[in-house]
């Protein structure tokens, strides 16, 4: 049967999830589920959604589902900074106030199909991208405890390149520690804290 539009948003934090699902609900016109893991929307006809709201982690870890379906993926980010998003996907900041939220997710409705053009520039610190999509997944797997061989064999590229993009991700962001990036992991929402 199919009514209305579906919108799935997974985020293994309830409340946040809950708190977009009402705001979601009060401005657009669609019924809205809510998944706290990527298993439960596999177990529930993910085909059949409009849109995913995606929270980071979620995405980086099945990076090839969403990337197949990147038009109709919102990752939710927990920095409004686009050097902290990920390039391929819209990002929604869930971290400002309601009048805000609600004026980001008309603007992805409304221009969600022109690429922003209508939107206003962003100022010039905004739009550098501190780190690549790729470096983004490396350092949310260095996080997580893989060591750099791991790493290697599950994003499928060499030991070599591994210990180059984590040498480029410590001189980005100017750490010296783990410790230092797992924190801006967590901050940005690039790892769950339950996963480190």
């Amino acid at each position: 049967m199919h009514g209305r539009p579906k919108i799935a948003i997974i985020d293994p934090n309830t409340l946040s999830a809950l708190g977009l699902k009402q705001i979601l609900q009060n401005v657009l016109p669609m019924d809205v589920d809510t998944f706290g893991s990527f298993l439960e929307l596999q177990a529930n006809d993910p085909e059949s959604f409009a849109h995913y709201f995606v929270a980071m982690n979620i995405v980086l870890e099945n990076r090839a589902f969403f990337s197949e379906y990147r038009k109709k993926t919102i990752v939710l980010t927990l920095s409004l900074d686009s050097s902290s998003q990920l390039s391929e996907f819209n990002s929604l900041c869930v971290n400002v106030p309601e009048d805000e939220l609600v004026r980001s997710l008309l603007a992805l409705q409304q221009h969600a199909h022109s690429h922003g053009r209508n939107l206003p520039p962003m100022p010039k610190v905004l739009q550098q991208k501190i780190l690549s999509d790729r470096e983004i997944e490396v350092m949310s797997l260095i996080v997580q405890g893989y060591i750099n061989k791991e790493i290697a064999d599950k994003l499928n590229i060499a030991l070599a390149t591994v210990i180059t993009h984590r040498k480029n991700i410590m001189d980005k962001l100017g750490f010296k520690s783990v410790s230092a990036l797992t924190i801006y992991a967590v901050m940005h929402g690039y790892v769950d804290i339950n996963n480190i």
